[in-house]
């Protein structure tokens, strides 16, 4: 390699292929091989579509598509598909999420639910963390009578690695507002308990 060269002035997209170069060195594979010649372009790409949350303002998101209702019943969107990478062994977890809340004045279109949900997915993660994510930034920027989210999810690190549990799934859940109360809370569960296996 150049001795003046500086991969810090690279774009990030060509520094992280030029570390997915060395990676497959280190590895002992051959980059040069046919199979392999765009792997390290590819996996990059990939890596920053993956990740492109870090670049995205999930509250922007929502205000942007705030509006005025006297609706005040609970709003669910179930069976939310969310893949995303374990922050321990950037490994994928995949899975869906369910969520609710009760308007308190404003309403959010609906698609902006999952699109909150790829936002908080598409960083480095771990579920736990996901799930307050995404209640916490609904409950603080609609401020509604009550959130929740129940997310269930397949991790790979588990599952390909570690104790190679092929069956085991995680289910995490968080509530606020008026899902802490049982009667509201079981409402919801009893709602989405189609959706989970």
């Amino acid at each position: 390699m150049n001795d003046n060269f500086n991969i810090e002035t690279l774009p990030v997209t060509e520094q992280i292929k030029t570390n997915y170069e060395d990676i497959l060195h280190l590895l002992g594979e051959d980059k040069s091989r046919e199979g392999l010649l765009k792997t390290p372009e590819r996996a990059a790409k990939a890596m920053k579509f993956l990740t492109e949350g870090y670049e995205q303002d999930p509250k922007q998101i929502l205000q942007g598509a705030m509006f005025e209702e006297t609706y005040n019943e609970m709003v669910i969107v179930k069976d939310i598909e969310l893949y995303s990478l374990c922050e321990h062994h950037i490994l994928p977890f995949f899975g869906k999420a369910h969520i609710a809340y009760i308007p308190n004045g404003h309403i959010v279109g609906l698609s902006k639910i999952p699109r909150i949900v790829d936002v908080f997915a598409r960083r480095l993660q771990v579920q736990e963390r996901l799930t307050e994510q995404i209640l916490d930034c609904i409950n603080d920027t609609l401020q509604p009578r009550g959130v929740a989210v129940v997310i269930e999810a397949s991790h790979m690190c588990m599952m390909m690695r570690g104790v190679q549990k092929q069956n085991s799934t995680t289910t995490t859940s968080g509530f606020r507002g008026a899902f802490k109360d049982t009667d509201t809370r079981n409402e919801f569960l009893k709602l989405i308990s189609s959706g989970l296996s």
